[in-house]
C-alpha cells in the first residue's frame, strides 16, 4: 500500500513507513551474515577473514549503485508529492538507463581488476586464494543488487515500503537454505556461500521489478515516456551523483580502514569481520529510519510543507536517540555472546579483540543515528552536496585517526576503534550548525 506522508500524525506516519525499511534491510544483512556464520563455523578463521574483507569491498561497490538509486528516489518522491505522474514515469526511464549503464561498467571493471583489488586491500597471504574464489562468484550479483535497490527506492518513493520487505524475506530464507546446501552438503566452500547469495539477490531484484509494474499502474511506462528531458536528467544527475558520491566515499573510507585492519594480521581481521556484522545489525535500523525520514521530507518538500518538515525533524531526532541508547546498552552487555555466534569460544584472542571494538564503538550509536538523519534531510531538500561534506568529515577523520593512532605502539589497533565515534561527532556538529544557519533562508525551491 502506498502512503501519503504529507498528511496525518508525523511520528505515527514515520514509524509506520520506516519499520519495513528496518526489517527489510536487516534481512538484507542476512545475505552476508549467514555466509560469515557458516563460513566461520565450518570453514575456519582464514575463510572467515576472506569473506569478511569481501563484505567490506562489496559494500563499497554496491554503495555506488545504492547512492544512485537513493538520489533518483528523492526525485521520484518530489514528483509524487507534486502529483506529477507523467514526469515521474519519464524520470523512471531516464534513471533506470543511467544506473543500468553504470552497473555494467562497474561489473566489468571489478572482474578485470580483481587481482589489483586484493593487493590494494593488503590481504594476508593465507587468505588471498579464498578471497579471490569468493569474489569471483559474488561479483556476478552486482547487477542483481542494482535491480533490487532501484525498484526498492522507486516503491518507497511512492510510499510503499512493505513490498521490498516481503521480497527480501523470501530471498533471505532462500539464501540460508542454499548456504547450507552448497557449503555443508555439496562442499563448495566459500564459492558456495557466494553462489547462495547471488541467486537470492536475483530472486529479490527481478521479483520486485515485476511486482512494481504489475501492482503500480501509475508507473507503467508508455511510449511517450521514453524521451530525453534535459531538466529531469539534470535533477536526477545532481541528486543521484552526489548521493552516490556520499555513499561511496563513506564506504571507501571504511574500505581504507579495512586495509589498515588487515595489516594487523589474521586474528584482528577475523575479529573485525565478525564485529562489523554485529555493528551493521545494531545501527542498520536507524540508518533505514534516516532513509525513511528522507522520503518523508522529500514528499513534504515537493508539497511545499516546510512547517511539517521542521516538526518531522524534532520527532525523528527523539525517536532515533531513544532507539540508539537502547541498542548501545544491549551491544555493550551482550558483546561476547554475540561474537560467539560467529567465532568459536576457544578463539580467545579473536573474541577479546572483537569485544573491544564493539564496546568502544557501540557506546556511541547515538552519534551515527543523528548523522543518518542529517544525510537524509540534506538529500531530501536538494542539498546532497552537504551530505557529501558531512561524509568526508566523518570518514576523513576516521581514516586519518585510524592510521595515526594505530601507529602508536601503546594504542595499536584500539586506535582504529577510537577513530570511529570521533568522526561521527565532528560530522554531527557541522551538520546541525549548518542547518541552524539555513533556517532563516528559504529552502523549498520549486522544481522547474
Amino acid at each position: 500500500m502506498n502512503q501519503d506522508l504529507t498528511r496525518g500524525n508525523i511520528t505515527v506516519s514515520l514509524l509506520r513507513f520506516a519499520w519495513p525499511f528496518m526489517v527489510g534491510n536487516l534481512l538484507q544483512q542476512l545475505y552476508n551474515v549467514v555466509d560469515t556464520l557458516i563460513v566461520g563455523r565450518y570453514l575456519g578463521s582464514d575463510a572467515l577473514g576472506a569473506v569478511g574483507s569481501s563484505y567490506t569491498l562489496m559494500t563499497f561497490l554496491t554503495s555506488i549503485l545504492l547512492g544512485l538509486s537513493m538520489g533518483s528516489g528523492v526525485h521520484f518522491s518530489i514528483c509524487r508529492g507534486r502529483g506529477e505522474d507523467a514526469r515521474l514515469r519519464r524520470s523512471i526511464v531516464l534513471s533506470f538507463v543511467l544506473i543500468a549503464l553504470v552497473s555494467v561498467v562497474l561489473n566489468v571493471a571489478v572482474f578485470l581488476g580483481l587481482d589489483g583489488i586484493i593487493s590494494l586491500l593488503q590481504v594476508p597471504t593465507e587468505c588471498r586464494a579464498l578471497m579471490q574464489e569468493y569474489l569471483y562468484v559474488i561479483f556476478f550479483g552486482i547487477l542483481a543488487t542494482f535491480l533490487y535497490n532501484f525498484f526498492a527506492c522507486l516503491l518507497r518513493s511512492l510510499g510503499n515500503s512493505t513490498a521490498p520487505l516481503l521480497f527480501l524475506a523470501v530471498a533471505a530464507v532462500l539464501n540460508i537454505v542454499l548456504d547450507l546446501l552448497f557449503v555443508l552438503v555439496f562442499h563448495w566452500g566459500v564459492a558456495g556461500a557466494a553462489a547462495a547469495t547471488v541467486i537470492a539477490q536475483y530472486v529479490s531484484g527481478v521479483g520486485l521489478g515485476i511486482y512494481a509494474f504489475v501492482r503500480c499502474p501509475e508507473i507503467r511506462i508508455r511510449r511517450a515516456d521514453i524521451a530525453f528531458d534535459r531538466a529531469d536528467m539534470g535533477h536526477i544527475l545532481q541528486l543521484s551523483s552526489l548521493t552516490s558520491v556520499q555513499q561511496s566515499v563513506m564506504n571507501f573510507g571504511i574500505l581504507m580502514v579495512q586495509g589498515r585492519v588487515n595489516a594487523f594480521g589474521a586474528a584482528v581481521m577475523a575479529a573485525f569481520a565478525a564485529a562489523v556484522k554485529i555493528d551493521s545489525f545494531a545501527y542498520m535500523p536507524v540508518q533505514d529510519f534516516g532513509n525513511a525520514f528522507s522520503t518523508f521530507v522529500a514528499q513534504n518538500y515537493g508539497a511545499g510543507q516546510e512547517t511539517r518538515i521542521r516538526d518531522g525533524i524534532r520527532s525523528a531526532v527523539t525517536t532515533a536517540v531513544v532507539f540508539c541508547l537502547a541498542v548501545s546498552a544491549a551491544v555493550f552487555i551482550l558483546a561476547e555472546p554475540l561474537l560467539e555466534l560467529f567465532i568459536d569460544p576457544g578463539e580467545r584472542e579473536i573474541l577479546d579483540i572483537g569485544i573491544s571494538y564493539l564496546r568502544i564503538e557501540g557506546s556511541f550509536y547515538c552519534l551515527i543515528g543523528l548523522l543518518f538523519l542529517l544525510y537524509g534531510y540534506y538529500r531530501a531538500v536538494r542539498r546532497p552536496g552537504m551530505s557529501v561534506v558531512l561524509t568526508v568529515i566523518s570518514l576523513g577523520t576516521r581514516v586519518a585517526l585510524a592510521y595515526a593512532l594505530s601507529a602508536i605502539p601503546a594504542i595499536g589497533v584500539t586506535g582504529i576503534w577510537l577513530s570511529v565515534p570521533i568522526g561521527w561527532l565532528l560530522a554531527d556538529v557541522v551538520g546541525f550548525a549548518c542547518d541552524r544557519r539555513l533556517r532563516g533562508k528559504p529552502c523549498l525551491h520549486r522544481l522547474n
